[in-house]
């Protein structure tokens, strides 16, 4: 995967409702009712993101998961990143 221009990223980010760009990489976060949906979401991505082999860095507090995402292998933010934000959105509609 390649790194994708400042200019590629603002261009998707403008068709990616919810995330943004903080600290050089894709940022989201899900408020979910409660924890148990929380977790829900996180443990339905799993098949997903492994099948994709790309594994977000993200964190659970209660009813919040915050989602980064940056594909390290090629030092920023690439296709892939993107393509795991539509997963990880597709999963949340399922929870929310």
């Amino acid at each position: 995967m390649q790194k994708m221009t400042d200019a590629e990223i603002s261009a998707k980010l403008d068709g990616t409702a919810g995330w943004s760009l903080r600290n050089g990489k894709l940022h989201r976060e899900y408020k979910f009712s409660d924890f148990k949906h929380a977790i829900e979401f996180m443990m339905s991505a799993v098949p997903g993101v492994d099948k994709m082999n790309h594994h977000p860095e993200w964190a659970n507090v209660y009813n919040r998961v915050t989602v980064d995402l940056v594909t390290h292998d090629a030092g920023g933010i690439t296709q892939l990143d993107f393509d795991l934000a539509a997963l990880l959105e597709e999963g949340a509609r399922k929870v929310l």
